[in-house]
């Protein structure tokens, strides 16, 4: 029977080895097709208009080359550094406000149990399946009527749209935190606000930055809601700058524009690599209990 046993076991061994290496070949290649077409511009991004539009498959020889010259030409075509600006501005703002609100509203809707914040938490989560399409043209009337076509003014927008994502992670979270603890620092003195900014939130940490993560790479890619909130004679993002490459008649110039978009990926990339250990500890963590 011991003999049986063991057999079944080295079979078992034997098929989960023989699988995960073709899992790990499988998910190999699927990586390479996903970050083909971000080597595509990149290396496209260094050559010369005519060479793009022939070739773009191709690496960069004596001929295509074009050094830095794509790249300077795109940040002086597009004022570059001040839309830059104000996506930093937007983004960081909006990802800050949207985890400091979302995260003490699901604290408050997961520990103080009524039909109000029941209704709260229902209301989040019905904005989750709303398409933005919706709304975008009421949206746009309603920002411009209260003078919210600004880098300040959209951030409250982007705190609505991104509250119901935020709060059904941090609502996952919090049930999972044992409220024993909070109890102990509520007979210590503390306060509300004090045992969530120095007991909850600490805890939190890998779910918040999660969140960040993926709010920041909605926020710094967005196009569409800028250009309809944003007063965009004044105030340009990256991605509506880029878009502004494209010339009268479909003309574009593929290497300035490819050199931009190298330019508007590589900060959301440094962030997304500096925290993405975070990514799997938070969803998991958020999703201990129901």
């Amino acid at each position: 029977m011991a003999k049986k046993v063991k057999e079944n076991n080295e079979v078992s061994a034997v098929r989960r080895s023989k699988h995960g290496g073709v899992l790990t070949v499988f998910f190999s290649l699927l990586t390479v097709f996903y970050l083909y077409p971000i080597f595509l511009v990149l290396i496209n991004s260094f050559k010369k208009k005519g060479f793009i539009t022939k070739n773009a498959f191709a690496l960069p020889d004596e001929r295509s080359f074009t050094g830095l010259s794509n790249f300077i030409r795109g940040i002086e075509k597009t004022n570059f550094f001040q839309a830059f600006g104000y996506s930093v501005l937007i983004t960081v703002g909006s990802v800050a406000v949207i985890i400091l609100c979302t995260s003490m509203c699901a604290w408050y809707i997961t520990r103080v149990h009524n039909k109000v914040n029941a209704t709260i938490y229902m209301l989040c989560l019905f904005s989750m399946i709303v398409p933005f399409q919706m709304v975008m043209f009421t949206l746009s009337k309603l920002a411009n009527m209260m003078h919210l076509s600004n880098p300040v003014g959209i951030i409250l927008v982007y705190l609505g749209f991104g509250a119901g994502l935020a709060v059904f992670m941090f609502c996952g979270f919090v049930k999972s935190i044992p409220i024993e603890i909070e109890e102990a620092a509520m007979i210590d003195g503390c306060t509300p606000i004090q045992t969530f900014f120095q007991v909850v939130f600490p805890i939190m940490k890998p779910t918040a930055i999660t969140v960040a993560i993926l709010q920041a790479m909605w926020i710094w890619n967005d196009y569409l809601l800028p250009y309809l909130v944003l007063d965009i004679k004044k105030y340009k993002t990256i991605p509506i700058v880029i878009q502004y490459l494209k010339g009268g008649y479909g003309a574009v110039d593929w290497g300035t524009m490819m050199a931009m978009l190298v330019l508007a990926i590589v900060p959301i990339v440094i962030f997304y690599v500096a925290c993405q250990k975070y990514i799997i500890e938070g969803v998991v963590a958020g999703a201990v209990k129901g």
